[in-house]
């Protein structure tokens, strides 16, 4: 079976439409693993999650994922930016939000991991999906409002074992949502969100997957979620978040080969990397 995994596609329907069809001209059994932000910031949020959902694709749970569910919980407020009214005055928006809930936050797939963001350091692979499991439980009890409602803030930013509760789900939340820049430790930063450049080395920063003491450095990794950092395709790294809604690419991975699909993407909105 070949998989292809694919970046952010941000309700950016027509664009994940037209790279699907590029896909299946190529390998029409290939079956799709989606490495989260299915939906916000672009014009067709509701058909991309529809479209999602009908071709049967896994996904991961991407950030922007996450906050549709919390704004259709009312636990917050629309940004200025986001495009969630479609699926929230939709007739099946009930069918699709417990749908979203009920996916994973990490999937290894062929030998790769797949998350949204990033793996902490202190985390190997069986570790980060047993992590990701708690979120997914948490997400999928009667009670999900409510570990919704605790999950969001930059406490704690380190991992520990110990952690427990809200503050242990809210640390595996982040890394695996929303990490770009670590200290040495492996302490989650969340200002920085540039691509690769040396001021941030200047204040003791490095990419997640540069940390020298990751457990996960063997194991091939597969995610989105940071638009400026851009498509890199190394044997343990693969990076699939370019850019698609700010009017760059939008792109797939064969996980058989690391061969690699694009299709171009016009600009809905000024750039952003929330």
């Amino acid at each position: 079976m070949t998989i292809y995994a694919i970046g952010d596609p941000q309700g950016c329907h027509d664009q994940f439409s037209a790279l699907l069809d590029k896909i299946h001209a190529v390998t029409p059994d290939a079956q799709i693993v989606v490495v989260g932000d299915i939906v916000n910031r672009g014009p067709k949020s509701l058909a991309t999650l529809r479209r999602v959902r009908e071709i049967g694709a896994r996904i991961v749970l991407g950030n922007h994922d996450l906050n549709l569910l919390a704004v259709a919980a009312g636990l917050r407020k629309p940004h200025r930016s986001d495009t969630l009214g479609d699926i929230l005055a939709a007739a099946d928006r009930d069918e699709l939000l417990t749908w979203l809930r009920h996916q994973p936050l990490a999937l290894f797939e062929q030998g790769h991991l797949c998350v949204h963001a990033g793996v902490l350091p202190q985390w190997n692979v069986k570790e980060t999906l047993a992590l990701a499991r708690e979120v997914e439980s948490a997400l999928q009890a009667p009670d999900w409002v409510d570990f919704l409602r605790k999950m969001y803030g930059n406490e704690p930013a380190a991992w520990d074992d110990g952690l427990q509760g809200s503050a242990r789900l809210r640390c595996i939340v982040n890394a695996l949502t929303r990490v770009r820049y670590c200290t040495a430790d492996g302490t989650m930063d969340f200002k920085s969100k540039e691509g690769l450049i040396e001021s941030t080395a200047a204040d003791g920063l490095m990419p997640w997957f540069q940390l020298p003491q990751r457990r996960t450095a063997d194991t091939p990794i597969v995610f989105g979620h940071w638009s400026t950092l851009g498509l890199i395709v190394l044997p343990n790294l693969i990076s699939l978040d370019t850019g698609c809604v700010w009017g760059g690419q939008l792109s797939a991975v064969n996980l058989d080969d690391h061969t690699v699909i694009q299709v171009g993407c016009p600009q809905h909105q000024e750039p952003d990397i929330n």
